[in-house]
């Protein structure tokens, strides 16, 4: 039942847009109903049937709204912190999984970096609740620690937001993605700093089973911070 249920969601999501839609609690766009209202959008005239969500508020939302969409769930703090890059945040404890877990995710994502001493706790726990486990990496080394755990996906998420990989170019890591997907016998996606088409493009050429893109979707002011670049 288990396997059944792995190769579908798995075959679901393959070869497909998945937009992340999350916002920082000291944000507008927290707000419950701008939240929903930005889900709704994504999903009704974006045409999205997956998407990366964080907090069993926004999950249980988009569960009982939207059947058949595949829901990638995680926890984070309701604002990130200015030291994130050297801690655990992205669903951090076999709790936690749990949690998104119980909200109605299909797949659980989570801190797979080698600084995560709980890889295996938080995998067992997601396997437990019958769903798919993600782990999501900064580096090659990373991957191969978290596939060799058990996760199901591998996502490219980290790259570039951990102490280690701080210095990486403002772009996708490509490299990454190229690595994990030659070597390890898993679904691998591309996420992080996806600001163009040629970008998935790119992605899905070098074996991305999926793309996740979120800001530059979802996060206005981010986006708006991008046009400014080089103006001011």
């Amino acid at each position: 039942m288990y396997n059944f249920y792995v190769m579908e969601v798995l075959e679901k999501i393959k070869n497909k847009l998945i937009i992340s839609v999350q916002s920082a609690k000291n944000e507008p766009l927290h707000d419950k109903k701008a939240m929903q209202a930005l889900i709704d959008t994504v999903v009704s005239l974006g045409k999205i049937d997956t998407l990366r969500l964080a907090g069993d508020r926004d999950i249980k939302y988009v569960r009982k709204k939207y059947k058949e969409i595949v829901i990638i769930g995680i926890t984070k703090p309701n604002i990130i912190p200015k030291n994130y890059k050297e801690l655990v945040y992205i669903t951090p404890s076999p709790e936690d999984a749990k949690i998104v877990a119980k909200s109605g995710a299909d797949i659980v994502a989570f801190d797979a970096t080698l600084r995560n001493t709980k890889i295996k706790e938080i995998i067992s726990e997601i396997h437990a609740q019958k769903k798919l486990a993600m782990g999501d990496i900064a580096a090659f080394e990373d991957a191969k620690n978290a596939y060799n755990s058990g996760v199901d996906i591998i996502s490219t998420t980290l790259s570039g937001y951990t102490k280690d990989t701080e210095n990486m170019p403002d772009c996708p890591d490509f490299e990454l993605l190229q690595k994990c997907v030659k070597n390890l016998n898993c679904p691998c996606i591309l996420e992080g700093k996806i600001w163009s088409k040629n970008d998935v493009i790119r992605a899905f050429e070098l074996g991305a089973h999926a793309v996740v893109i979120g800001s530059a979707v979802t996060r206005p002011h981010k986006i708006i911070e991008k046009f400014k670049e080089g103006l001011i």
